[in-house]
C-alpha cells in the first residue's frame, strides 16, 4: 500500500468479545476523498479512529506516508493528530467561549505558535470559506452551517496530510449539508490533503471519489463512486 498517503493493513480491533474490525485493508490516495459507509455498529467509526491514531488496533498496521503510526506512543500520536491530521465532527466541537478566529487558531497555538500569528493565519481561511466578517463571532452566534465552516477552517489551518470527518453533515438540514460537503471536499483537495468521511448518508458519499462499505467489521464494497451509486439506486428501492 506504499502508493497511499494513509493506509491500514489487516486491521483487527476487539472490544471484549465483540469484533469491531476483522482484518480490514484500506488505503487513501493523495488528495482523494474516501467515504466509509455502513450501519450503526458496523465498525466504520472504529476504522476511522484507528486510521487517525485515536486508538490502536489490536493487530495490523497503519501507515502515514509509509511510516507506521500504530506503534507510536500516545504522546507522539497526539502530536501527529494535532499537526498532520485535521478533524471535522458532527457537532463541530467548537469552544463556546472563544471567537471563531481563535477556535480556528487553536491547533496552531497548541503547537507553540504565538497567539497573534496564529490568529492572523486563522483569519486567512475565513474569506475562502465564505466566513468573511464572522471572525469575532462566538459559536452561539453562528448558524449550524457557519459553525461547520469554522470547523473545516480549524481542520485545515495546520495544512494536514489527511482530514477526517465523522458524520460532518449529521446535524444539518439537507441543503446546508450538501453545501458543507461541497466546501469540505473542494477545500481539502485544493490544499492537497486527503479526506476520509464516515457517513451513513448515500448523498454525502456521492460527493466523494470512492466509497467503501463496512459491515460486521469487514469491507464489502471497495469500489468507485459510480459503482456504489448504481448499486444504491438499483438494490435498495
Amino acid at each position: 500500500m506504499s502508493e497511499f498517503v494513509l493506509s491500514g493493513h489487516r486491521l483487527v480491533k476487539r472490544f471484549g468479545p465483540a469484533v469491531a474490525l476483522a482484518g480490514v485493508d484500506v488505503g487513501i490516495g493523495r488528495a482523494e476523498a474516501l467515504a466509509i459507509m455502513g450501519p450503526s455498529g458496523s465498525g466504520k467509526s472504529t476504522l476511522l479512529h484507528c486510521l487517525a491514531g485515536i486508538m490502536k488496533p489490536d493487530s495490523g498496521e497503519v501507515r502515514l506516508l509509509g511510516e507506521r503510526i500504530d506503534t507510536m506512543g500516545e504522546r507522539d500520536r497526539s502530536t501527529l493528530r494535532r499537526t498532520r491530521f485535521g478533524f471535522v465532527f458532527q457537532f463541530g466541537q467548537l469552544l463556546p467561549e472563544l471567537p471563531a478566529d481563535e477556535n480556528v487558531a487553536l491547533p496552531l497555538m497548541l503547537g507553540g505558535m504565538a497567539r497573534g500569528r496564529s490568529v492572523q493565519e486563522a483569519r486567512a481561511w475565513f474569506g475562502p470559506l465564505g466566513l468573511g466578517g464572522m471572525e469575532g463571532r462566538r459559536p452561539g452566534e453562528l448558524s449550524g452551517g457557519q459553525a461547520q465552516r469554522v470547523a473545516i477552517a480549524r481542520a485545515l489551518v495546520t495544512r494536514p496530510a489527511v482530514i477526517f470527518a465523522d458524520e460532518p453533515t449529521g446535524a444539518l438540514d439537507q441543503t446546508t449539508g450538501h453545501e458543507i460537503m461541497r466546501i469540505l471536499v473542494e477545500a481539502t483537495k485544493h490544499n492537497g490533503a486527503s479526506l476520509v468521511v464516515v457517513t451513513h448518508d448515500p448523498e454525502v458519499a456521492r460527493c466523494c471519489d470512492r466509497v467503501v462499505e463496512v459491515r460486521d467489521g469487514m469491507i464489502l464494497a471497495p469500489g468507485r463512486r459510480q459503482d456504489h451509486t448504481q448499486a444504491l439506486s438499483g438494490g435498495n428501492a
